[in-house]
């Protein structure tokens, strides 16, 4: 294919991008800034503060725009030249349409390159910022991590709690709801403690159930053993970097539902990074197949849905464990891939 006819397009897509591009990021920075200015108006941060706060999302932004303005770009561009006889012009002069395709799409890989960078590193980070920023505004603690339903099973002995809080800095964390079963005696009690460094359990005011006897209430706290080591606790994964993500996923000890949460985050952040090249190829060729902006406008509005739909139902499912984390971060790519190649089906 003629090199000048490939910039031509490519130009074409690439005015079109810069708009959607802008137009996301202006729906989204619209949202939040209305956030920061109310609780600038309410709390009076320093001004600082609050663009600090407000420019800490923008890794996160920038990637949904950069994605989301790839199928807007290639359908009303190519629904222009449709509409102007270009792409008439163009197959006329011996160049099959579907040829068209490649071209679009290999620049996205730069796109790629950019959301992966953002997804696995900055966007986390950003995260992490604007909640510590506010909390600071707000004059309160950020609340400490949390574990929830912590169980450790050696043998002959299980130790659970509903949820551990672990302090920052601090050799003790604090147990809610604890049940420790040793031999025939089962403690509960509402609250205990963990120190690390002795590895002990103390649970306060505790009730202990035997076989064949009524439950009673002990005097005073009773400490335990208790040689598991105390993990990290677990952070939100839109605030945690992908190497703390991966650690997350390999560890047995952690509750199956957190690891499964971590490994398809893990998945997620490489495959929505392939998501501007896949969304190239499926609006390239369904560009194709559109003959006015009225019915590329109404495809971006299906095109977007129907993914986003897929990608709002994967983590819930691959946290449940009904589909593996994996599998469950890459379906809307590949239903999207399929789409494509369906597309191309038709066109050749």
């Amino acid at each position: 294919m003629p090199s000048l006819l490939i910039r031509l397009v490519l130009a074409e897509v690439t005015r079109w991008y810069a708009a959607g591009v802008a137009l996301f990021l202006a729906l989204q920075l619209t949202d939040a800034l209305s956030s920061t200015v109310a609780n600038l108006i309410t709390y009076k941060p320093a001004l600082s503060t609050a663009a600090a706060a407000f420019l800490s999302l923008a890794p996160s932004f920038l990637n949904r725009s950069l994605v989301l303005a790839v199928p807007f770009a290639i359908l009303l561009a190519l629904a222009r030249m449709q509409s102007d006889n270009e792409l008439k012009a163009i197959s006329a002069g011996g160049v099959p349409p579907l040829r068209l395709v490649w071209p679009i799409a290999l620049p996205f890989l730069l796109v790629a390159a950019v959301t992966y960078g953002n997804a696995n590193q900055f966007a986390p980070q950003g995260m992490a910022r604007w909640w510590n920023t506010w909390y600071g505004v707000y004059n309160m603690t950020p609340p400490p991590p949390e574990q929830l339903r912590y169980t450790y099973a050696p043998p002959g002995a299980l130790y659970y709690a509903g949820k551990v809080i672990t302090p920052p800095g601090s050799d003790e964390a604090q147990l809610q709801g604890v049940m420790v079963q040793r031999g025939q005696s089962v403690l509960t009690a509402s609250t205990g403690t963990w120190n690390t460094r002795t590895r002990t359990w103390t649970l306060l005011a505790p009730w202990e159930t035997r076989p064949g006897q009524p439950p009673r209430a002990l005097t005073g706290p009773v400490t335990v053993p208790q040689t598991d080591r105390l993990r990290p606790a677990i952070i939100e994964v839109e605030q945690t970097t992908t190497p703390v993500l991966r650690a997350r996923a390999a560890d047995p000890g952690l509750p199956g539902t957190d690891r499964r949460e971590a490994a398809f985050t893990v998945a997620q952040r490489t495959a929505d990074p392939v998501t501007p090249v896949i969304f190239a190829l499926a609006a390239g060729a369904l560009g194709l197949l559109l003959r006015n902006r009225a019915a590329a406008f109404g495809a971006v509005l299906v095109f977007l849905v129907g993914f986003y739909a897929l990608w709002t139902t994967m983590p819930g499912l691959a946290r449940a464990g009904a589909v593996q984390p994996d599998l469950a971060a890459w379906t809307p790519n590949i239903a999207f891939l399929i789409l494509a190649a369906a597309l191309a089906w038709r066109l050749r």
